[in-house]
């Protein structure tokens, strides 16, 4: 018979809502030319799987979307959304590794399909500093509007 883990032991969990974790549409990027503006005009970061780009929002008072591309050239159908799950499960529980205010798109590059959860987390941890930093000299640039 198994023994039950003693909670006195057990790691410590940040205490969230289940609102906190929600994917809603309006943090996915769902039209075509959204992901083509993030794609022509964001700046980008490469890792070991993903080219991860990041483009300044006009509606940032929505706060930040995400896009996955993955292409045919990586697997099959069901490889391809299997990553695509897998890069929106690390992005709704780990929105702190994504810059804010902004649209980010990850393109996934050959070996992606065989990362699980801790994989694409610990890179894309890898690459916040360098997201930060691209993020901080892209609002640095903008000149503010006075009327």
């Amino acid at each position: 018979m198994p023994v039950p883990p003693d909670p006195a032991l057990a790691a410590p969990r940040a205490v969230r809502s289940a609102a906190d974790e929600r994917f809603p549409r309006s943090a996915r990027l769902l039209r075509r030319g959204d992901f083509l503006r993030v794609q022509q005009a964001g700046k980008r970061v490469h890792t070991a799987h993903f080219i991860i780009l990041v483009s300044p929002w006009q509606n940032a008072a929505q706060g930040s979307r995400l896009g996955v591309t993955v292409g045919k050239r990586i697997g099959c159908a069901v490889r391809r959304n299997r990553i695509k799950r897998v890069v929106r499960e690390v992005y709704r529980r780990n929105r702190d590794l994504f810059p804010v205010d902004c649209d980010v798109v990850l393109v996934a590059r050959s070996g992606a399909q065989d990362l699980d959860y801790g994989s694409v987390k610990d890179e894309l941890t890898r690459a916040q500093a360098a997201l930060s930093r691209l993020v901080s000299r892209a609002q640095a640039r903008k000149v503010p509007t006075d009327p």
